[in-house]
C-alpha cells in the first residue's frame, strides 16, 4: 500500500535523499568540509522523516493483511480500529512536518521578545511570553541560548533574545511572530481593576555562512557595557556586553551571555547577518509574503493572538481562529495546536496566492 497526503511529497523527498546520497558517495566529497557537513545534516533530516513514514506504510499493509484474513465480527477489528488511528495521528504529524519545506526552516531561531508601551504592566506580559517561548522549547527538546535580556524597572523584562537549535526549530517558532495581547486583573493594581497589555515576539532564521551578506564596518556602531546580573559576584566588572546598532537600517542587536567580549560580539554579529538577511527577503518577497501585516505597531488592532485571563479565560489566535480555553496550559508551552493550525493557514494562503 503506498499513502501519501495532501501536502506531503514523499517521492520527491526520496529522489533528493537519493542525489544527496550519490553526492556523499563522490571521492572528493570532503574536499569542501563546510558543503559535506551541510549534505550530511540534510541527509539525516529527510531521513527523520522519511523512516517514520516508512514505518507507517509497512504497519498499514500488516494491517491490510490482517483485515484481508479476519472474518467480520472478529475481536482483532477492534485492534484494527485502534492502529488505524494511531497510524492516521502519525500521518498528519508527518504531514505537518512537510509543510516545514522552506531552506530557511531548518535553521535555528532567533527569538526576541520586547514589552510594548504600559510600563510595569507589559514588562511583566513580556516576562509571561518569554517563559512561554522557553518552555515550549524544551517541550520540542530544542536547546536555548539566552543572548540578551533588559530587566524591567519593577518587574518583568523590557526584552530579551535567545537562539533556540534543534530540528525545525524555525519552521515551528514563526508562528509566533507579531503582537500578543493580554487582558486580566493586574497583580500590581491595588484597585483589582482590568488591564490590557500589549509585547511584541520577533522571530528571524539564523542563517549560516554559506549565506553571504555585505556588511560594511563603516555602517556599525558599537557599544559596550556591563552585562547585567544578581547582584555581588555575579555582576561581571568588565564591559563584555556588545551592542551594535546597523546606521543605515536602524538594526540593534545586543549580547550578554559570554565573559568575553569577542565572543558577544560574535554572537552579535550572527544575529545582525540574520536580521538584515530577512530583511532583504522581505523586500523581495513582499507580493507573497505575510510576514509585514504580522510586524505592526505593539498596540491596540494589531494583535495576532490574545489572551483573556478575566471576565473569562480564552486564548484566540485572530490569524486562524485556533482558540483554547485551557489558558494556564498555553502559557505553560502548550502551542501545538496553534503552531498546527498556522502551518495549515499558511499553506492555504500560499496556494491562493
Amino acid at each position: 500500500m503506498k499513502i501519501s497526503g495532501g501536502c506531503f511529497d514523499v517521492s520527491r523527498l526520496r529522489d533528493e535523499k537519493a542525489s544527496l546520497e550519490e553526492q556523499a558517495a563522490a571521492p572528493e566529497f570532503w574536499n569542501d568540509p563546510n558543503k559535506a557537513r551541510e549534505t550530511n545534516s540534510r541527509i539525516e533530516a529527510i531521513n527523520r522523516i522519511l523512516n517514520p513514514f516508512d514505518q507507517v506504510e509497512i504497519s498499514l499493509n500488516e494491517l491490510l493483511e490482517i483485515i484481508d484474513i479476519t472474518a467480520s465480527g472478529d475481536s482483532l477489528l477492534d485492534e484494527v480500529a485502534q492502529s488505524l488511528a494511531s497510524n492516521e495521528s502519525s500521518i498528519r504529524q508527518l504531514e505537518l512536518r512537510q509543510m516545514l519545506s522552506a531552506e530557511e526552516d531548518r535553521m535555528p531561531a532567533i527569538v526576541s521578545v520586547n514589552a510594548g508601551s504600559g510600563g510595569t504592566e507589559a514588562q511583566d506580559w513580556a516576562q509571561m511570553l518569554q517563559r512561554m517561548l522557553l518552555r515550549y522549547a524544551q517541550k520540542k527538546g530544542f536547546q536555548v541560548e539566552l543572548v540578551d535580556e533588559q530587566a524591567g524597572e519593577t518587574a518583568g523584562i523590557k526584552s530579551c533574545s535567545f537562539i533556540c537549535t534543534g530540528d525545525n526549530a524555525y519552521g515551528y517558532f514563526k508562528s509566533e511572530r507579531g503582537v500578543h495581547r493580554l487582558v486580566r486583573i493586574s497583580p500590581f493594581d491595588a484597585n483589582k481593576r482590568r488591564h490590557t497589555s500589549f509585547a511584541a515576539v520577533d522571530i528571524v532564521p539564523e542563517i549560516d555562512d554559506s549565506i553571504e551578506i555585505e556588511i560594511r564596518p563603516d555602517d556599525l556602531k558599537v557599544d559596550t557595557y556591563r552585562s547585567g546580573g544578581a547582584g555581588g559576584q555575579h555582576v561581571n566588572k568588565t564591559e563584555s556586553a556588545i551592542r551594535i546598532t546597523h546606521v543605515p537600517t536602524g538594526t540593534i542587536v545586543a549580547c550578554q551571555s559570554q565573559r568575553s567580549q569577542h565572543q558577544n560580539r560574535d554572537t552579535a554579529m550572527k544575529m545582525l547577518r540574520s536580521r538584515l538577511y530577512e530583511q532583504e527577503m522581505q523586500k523581495r518577497q513582499d507580493a507573497v509574503d505575510s510576514r509585514n501585516s504580522e510586524k505592526r505597531e505593539i498596540s491596540w488592532g494589531s494583535q495576532i493572538r490574545s489572551y483573556v485571563m478575566h471576565p473569562y479565560r480564552m486564548v484566540k489566535d485572530h490569524r486562524t481562529d485556533c482558540e483554547s480555553s485551557n489558558v494556564d496550559a498555553v502559557m505553560d508551552g502548550g502551542l501545538e495546536d496553534f503552531v498546527e493550525s498556522f502551518l495549515c493557514w499558511a499553506k492555504r494562503r500560499k496556494n491562493n496566492l
